[in-house]
């Protein structure tokens, strides 16, 4: 059995990525312990506007994120593409909780920081209003090189698996129906 949290990015609050997320949980929820963090929920200031170069006091709400990150052994984001890459509420959480300390820390004489959430993995749930194979292959992947290697990599979180579905503007029931069938067997091989 494993910790697993599922993020719901996506700010709407409601959407088809609360689908999958509602899905992923369920099934998983019938081996493994889950929890759910909805971003659209949440309640913080996106912006860190002083950098890293003063403390910022932390909301209640990423203080319970950072809560849920530590204790997950296993996180699924599901997120849209917006603008190409992530929804701006979701890229604040991760500014405002992945921080030096948190889920890095800088070591003096080295070139890269040591990575403080190891041990952990991921997998991603990515939808698009475009076809997934444009977005992928002429639309650089963004989403997924800022997910995977900019945040995730960096903090020692492994990816494990991406899956993206799209369009979704103008999809049937029934083709939505089939991709979440397909979370549900994602959910089941954790």
């Amino acid at each position: 059995m494993k910790k697993v949290l599922v993020i719901n990015a996506n700010p709407k609050s409601q959407s088809f990525c609360k689908s999958i997320a509602n899905s992923y949980a369920l099934e998983a929820a019938l081996v493994h312990e889950v929890k759910q963090i909805h971003v659209c929920e949440m309640k913080f200031e996106i912006s860190l506007e002083q950098g890293y170069e003063s403390a910022c006091e932390l909301e209640p709400d990423l203080l319970s994120f950072q809560e849920l990150v530590l204790w997950s052994e296993h996180i699924v984001i599901i997120s849209p593409v917006w603008w190409g890459t992530l929804p701006a509420k979701f890229k604040g959480l991760i500014d405002r909780v992945f921080l030096p300390g948190f889920a890095f820390r800088y070591v003096e004489g080295k070139m890269f920081p040591e990575k403080l959430l190891l041990g952990r993995s991921s997998e991603l749930f990515i939808t698009l209003d475009t076809p997934p194979f444009w977005y992928k292959h002429f639309r650089g992947n963004t989403i997924y090189k800022q997910l995977k290697t900019s945040i995730l990599d960096f903090s020692g979180i492994k990816n494990r698996c991406t899956t993206y579905f799209g369009p979704v503007v103008g999809s049937s029931s029934e083709t939505r129906q089939e991709w979440l069938g397909k979370v549900s067997k994602q959910a089941r091989k954790i």
